[in-house]
């Protein structure tokens, strides 16, 4: 009788791989699976607030926060079984290259040929996109009108949410399919050293696309405004100086005609930075703390807030902690860090991808046996074969993205915000229905920020000074 091991390595090459390719993703999805067990354990069985948690949090909020997390646990779970199966009957039944020539058909009939690949690849990426996009449908849908709405963070309406749902998958064609069809060409001729065109090239369209997006794509989404003159503006402004932030504006987004969460960012190259504000962050602007004005229920009635979350969001004190958190970040290099190490990791596959690209059998893995098309190779190589590379980079950047936390904490410890930055963390915890308890290991392998108690922690020596 032959061993599995003889019976592996009588296999071709291309089943060696296919199998591979299968049975690492199925790995990836039950590690994933267990480790939300384990969490989802924590969310049943802890049921009263642990008496470290009695002067931060209230036990009707600890409920809240229990209910939300244990429902958005279980839906991970079904959506993620439901992704993980559809991927596997995708490359079981020849997906990949049935949607290939499938696009080879639609651009032959638009008097495109095969030697026309850019074009049957752009076809292939917008089938793929539409695809993804439909079957995905119905899981956003039940997110947002089912277990977002039950728990009180839902703000849009039907058809607002498919209008969103339409403008953003058009503005990502319009992005994707150039930037895509020049990454394509550059391969085609760049030569022995066409990785590094192509790396250099991706970069450029990151930089860019950072630069413009806040300006340019996100109010295609959003309303931003000026942060009207004021006390807080003026705060924003002298702690920006004290620290040679070279910011130019402050922006507050009308995030709450999408969902009552809340956020706070800066964006910009060398002495161009801006900071924008949710006003879901702001007691003070926040619409989901007004009562709708009387006659206005005709005015914008799909965007219209429905004021379920009373009292939300930060005084300006603590407005200014979670700022001085966020600079931190900048101060500390901590942006550009991230840059660097994400740039170093482009230009590693993108030289892996040259090495690889000329292996058939990789190509034949996947159903194609005649042609090698330069989009399925980057598909192959980026999305299946360093998969296990990613998991290990995904593992490694979330530690150091921890690590990174606690020091912007450390830095608004400094400008003297520890005590409001402490009040701030328990409000957006609150107003967000996170739950502070955690699975250690959960914990350790997807937060990419540090558990609530460990922050408060590391906030509390100070904070009673």
């Amino acid at each position: 009788m032959a061993l599995p091991g003889a019976l592996w390595a009588e296999l071709p090459a291309e089943r060696r791989i296919f199998c591979s390719v299968l049975l690492f993703s199925w790995a990836v999805y039950l590690w994933e699976a267990f480790l939300a067990h384990r969490q989802r354990r924590v969310y049943r069985t802890t049921t009263h607030v642990p008496r470290e948690l009695g002067q931060i949090m209230d036990s009707e909020t600890f409920e809240k926060s229990r209910l939300y997390q244990l429902d958005k646990s279980t839906f991970s779970f079904w959506s993620g079984l439901y992704s993980e199966v559809e991927g596997t009957m995708i490359l079981l039944c020849g997906g990949i290259p049935f949607l290939w020539n499938l696009s080879g058909q639609i651009s032959g009939r638009a008097g495109f040929g095969p030697e026309y690949e850019i074009v049957q690849s752009l076809v292939f990426l917008l089938l793929a996109t539409l695809f993804s996009a439909v079957t995905g449908l119905p899981w956003s849908l039940y997110n947002t009108f089912v277990i977002e709405e039950k728990h009180g963070f839902n703000q849009q309406t039907l058809g607002f949410f498919f209008k969103d749902a339409i403008k953003k998958f058009v503005v990502t064609q319009c992005i994707l399919l150039p930037v895509t069809s020049l990454l394509l060409y550059i391969i085609k001729i760049g030569g022995d050293y066409f990785f590094i065109y192509a790396w250099l090239f991706t970069l450029v369209v990151s930089l860019v696309l950072v630069t413009i997006y806040a300006d340019y794509i996100a109010p295609l989404f959003d309303k931003f405004i000026p942060l009207p003159e004021g006390e807080l503006k003026q705060e924003i402004e002298v702690m920006a100086k004290s620290i040679d932030f070279p910011l130019t504006k402050v922006y507050v987004v009308e995030g709450s005609k999408r969902s009552s969460h809340s956020n706070a960012y800066f964006y910009g190259f060398f002495k161009n930075k801006r900071i924008v504000l949710f006003d879901t962050l702001l007691e003070d602007y926040s619409a989901l703390n007004k009562e709708p004005a009387e006659g206005a229920d005709g005015e914008n009635e799909e965007t219209k807030s429905k004021a379920k979350n009373k009292k939300q969001g930060c005084k300006n004190e603590e407005v200014l902690a979670v700022l001085g958190h966020e600079l931190g970040h900048w101060k500390l290099g901590h942006t550009i860090k991230n840059i660097i190490i994400s740039q170093m990791n482009s230009f590693l596959c993108f030289f892996l991808f040259a090495v690889l690209i000329g292996r058939k059998e990789l190509f034949a893995a996947f159903g194609f046996y005649e042609t090698q098309p330069t989009l399925i190779g980057l598909m192959i190589i980026f999305q299946f074969i360093f998969s296990p590379y990613n998991e290990v980079l995904s593992f490694c950047l979330t530690v150091l993205s921890r690590r990174f936390e606690f020091q912007a904490d450390a830095f608004a410890k400094e400008l003297g915000k520890a005590k409001d930055l402490y009040s701030a963390l328990i409000k957006l915890n609150k107003d967000n229905l996170g739950f502070p308890v955690s699975d250690w290991i959960f914990s350790m392998w997807h937060y990419s920020h540090p558990p609530l108690l460990e922050r408060l922690q590391a906030l509390k020596d100070t904070k009673q000074e």
